[in-house]
């Protein structure tokens, strides 16, 4: 039964994001990937886009990647602006893994440059640009010759949540890879994006997932990094038997039904939560608050 399926979680998901600005903004246009993304693991049951002051026009789509966008304009001048995302879904546990049964990462890599669905994946983006040689070094660690795939994945994500310290005080969203390996610091969009860029180096197909984490850890487990905001994780693909892996190098771990998946593209550019152009406004700020709690508790 929906919902009601053995260690599935149904989730009430609330994000906020409020914008206040020196001087009025006359028109403002933006574009939201602030809606859940259904796959095979989650149900979308309710998603709903509440904007203030209201938008003169509203429109949704699906962008080339297969994710809910929504476009909104505002033409009323104002100060100040609210934008509340609520969702509810429910998140299935991931079928069986076993990283070491996977293809070697050889074969992958050759595969993955034919195909359809994982092309687009393998090539630079934006914010993951062409590795240099300490990228592809780092990369070069976790993946020996004849080593399955799943496994050297996976030992890369436990790696970077070992070696590399959380701090939203590092990097800002255009800090460059490089720079985040140097340092060893960042948050969750950094690490993903230094997962696909290693994974990428050598070949092998990578998605960034864009998304969020229970706020609060079911008793007896702790909190997880990246809670409370918007999060960021990594789908790799292991072949047609396994597909897409998800694993968030930010806690080391696959991921399962602590995380809501919002959107999935080659980097952060493709699927930014919530992004604008405006007309006026001077300095600004901004909060963002972001809560995730099963609606039927742990």
């Amino acid at each position: 039964m929906e919902g009601k399926k053995r260690g599935a979680v149904r989730y009430h998901c609330r994000h906020v994001t409020r914008y206040g600005y020196g001087d009025p903004v006359t028109s403002a246009h933006m574009l939201a990937h602030l809606a859940p993304r259904t796959h095979p693991r989650q149900t979308c049951h309710m998603a709903t886009l509440s904007v203030v002051p209201w938008p003169a026009v509203v429109t949704e789509r699906r962008d080339w990647f297969g994710n809910p966008v929504t476009y909104a304009a505002l033409h009323t001048p104002h100060r100040e602006l609210t934008v509340t995302a609520e969702i509810e879904v429910t998140v299935a546990p991931p079928p069986p893994f076993v990283p070491q049964a996977t293809p070697c990462w050889e074969e992958i890599a050759a595969l993955a440059s034919t195909l359809a669905e994982t092309a687009e994946f393998v090539r630079p983006s934006a914010r993951v640009p062409l590795a240099d040689t300490a990228l592809t070094l780092f990369a070069a660690a976790f993946f020996p010759q004849g080593r399955a795939v799943g496994e050297g994945a996976l030992d890369l994500t436990r790696r970077i949540h070992a070696d590399f310290s959380f701090d939203p005080t590092a990097t800002t969203i255009s800090t460059p890879i490089s720079e985040v390996l140097a340092r060893k610091r960042g948050v969750c969009q950094d690490f993903a994006h230094l997962m696909i860029g290693a994974l990428r180096a050598l070949g092998l197909p990578a998605r960034y997932v864009s998304g969020y984490l229970r706020t609060l850890p079911p008793p007896g487990r702790p909190k997880l990094q990246g809670a409370d905001a918007s999060h960021a994780w990594v789908q790799v693909w292991c072949g047609d038997d396994d597909g897409w892996i998800d694993l968030d190098p930010t806690n080391g771990r696959q991921c399962d039904t602590d995380h809501v998946t919002l959107a999935w593209g080659r980097d952060y550019d493709d699927v930014c939560p919530l992004r604008g152009v405006i007309l006026g406004g001077g300095h600004h700020g901004v909060l963002v608050a972001v809560d995730v709690d099963p609606v039927d508790g742990p």
